[in-house]
């Protein structure tokens, strides 16, 4: 069957998985020292991303060569950075929102550590060698989506990620709040 026994993983429990960072990596050589970043799981790739995408704010270079690394023989398009771009002028808060703690009221400060939880469901591995795995924001109603890819190296590749849509301003933002 491939390089992943989904017949194992289907029958796992349906939960989640909390992945904790003590700080966020200025650098794309300090993401690649933490232990997630072998990519050995799924879980560990999507709180990657979230990672990555609070980089952003910050230091875009680095960002986007953090999602480069997570992307593996597939790196961003032009089209890509040109919408993480997009999503960023106007809402550097969205990524914070998916570490738990981070919500409207506290303006999207996020706990230390860092922790993101990430959820499988009964349809996350219906495609041998991708998994779809959500994230919870704190300023949205449902969780958003990330697409892994096991490749032959046997970690798990950031596909696609669904992660920078609109969710609620912070309350600082928010003239009503």
């Amino acid at each position: 069957m491939g390089l992943f026994d989904f017949t194992e993983k289907k029958q796992a429990s349906n939960g989640s998985v909390k992945v904790s960072f003590e700080t966020a990596p200025a650098t794309l050589d300090e993401l690649k020292a933490l232990p997630q970043a072998q990519m050995k799981t799924p879980f560990d790739t999507a709180a990657l991303t979230v990672l990555a995408l609070s980089v952003y704010p910050k230091d875009k270079d680095a960002a986007l060569a953090m999602l480069d690394y997570l992307r593996g023989p597939r790196p961003l398009s032009v089209f890509e950075k040109q919408f993480i771009r997009d999503r960023f002028m106007d809402y550097d808060y969205v990524p914070r929102s998916y570490f738990d703690g981070a919500t409207p009221a506290n303006d999207y400060e996020p706990a230390v550590p860092l922790t993101v939880t990430v959820s499988e469901n009964p349809y996350s591995y219906k495609e041998e060698n991708f998994a779809t795995l959500y994230i919870s924001s704190g300023g949205a109603d449902s969780p958003r989506s990330v697409q892994l890819r096991l490749a032959k190296d046997g970690k798990w590749y950031l596909w696609e990620q669904f992660l920078l849509s609109g969710i609620r301003e912070p309350e600082s933002k928010n003239p009503w709040a």
